[in-house]
């Protein structure tokens, strides 16, 4: 009887322990989707898919990214807050060329760690007439390939001086982090695939506006 009952315990706390291990493997595995800062990011290329994933529109409601760019040759791109004076200036930038893009066929998407509420307000003060979609998550941005941890230095600063008041993330070693995206634009088919890319590190650098144009144009004669 006794024997039974150690094996039992030691067949039980063999289960504990395998079921720990494997969530520690998987916990390794989706951290390991937030890069360790702005120079270790392994992002989506040329010849990639779209991934499926939800983001929050302005009235707070799931929508699935590959529904909205089904069918829908697609320039998204991703931007680390309304608070940003070099994504606002961008924003605007791709205002100007809004028009030119829907007449070549595509849409202009705006993603972000912004929550709805503060999407509004972007909208508002920019004058957009283009998607904005939350990605407070980081789904998105990790889906990606464009998240990672901001120093301590720069988490401090941005949430205690600028006063960013975005969930802050734990990172592998323990540490309290806020996680934003590098800037980045991508350009889809209607199918989803992705014909350019650009990402920058330095977040005060974006694309040139003829820069999407010409790249927007390519994409769309390939598609003819």
């Amino acid at each position: 009887m006794l024997f039974h009952q150690a094996k039992n315990l030691r067949y039980a706390l063999a289960i504990c322990f395998i079921l720990l291990v494997a969530n520690l493997i998987l916990s390794s595995k989706l951290q390991a989707k937030i890069a360790a800062n702005e120079n270790q990011l392994t992002p989506l290329l040329n010849g990639h898919q779209l991934p499926n994933v939800e983001l929050k529109q302005l009235d707070g409601q799931s929508v699935a990214l590959t529904e909205l760019t089904d069918n829908k040759p697609s320039v998204i791109f991703f931007y680390r807050g309304g608070w940003c004076p070099y994504c606002n200036a961008q924003m605007g930038q791709l205002k100007a060329i809004e028009q030119q893009l829907i007449d070549m066929g595509f849409q202009l998407i705006g993603i972000s760690p912004d929550t709805p509420k503060q999407l509004k307000q972007s909208v508002k003060d920019n004058e957009l007439n283009y998607q904005l979609l939350s990605d407070a998550s980081h789904k998105a941005s990790q889906a990606f390939g464009l998240a990672y941890f901001t120093s301590e230095r720069v988490t401090q600063r941005y949430t205690q001086k600028m006063g960013i008041t975005n969930p802050l993330t734990t990172t592998p070693n323990g540490e309290k982090r806020l996680v934003l995206p590098v800037p980045a634009v991508y350009i889809s088919d209607g199918k989803g695939l992705i014909h350019f890319q650009y990402i920058n590190p330095n977040f005060s650098v974006r694309p040139a506006p003829e820069l999407i144009l010409t790249a927007a144009k390519l994409v769309s004669n390939k598609a003819l």
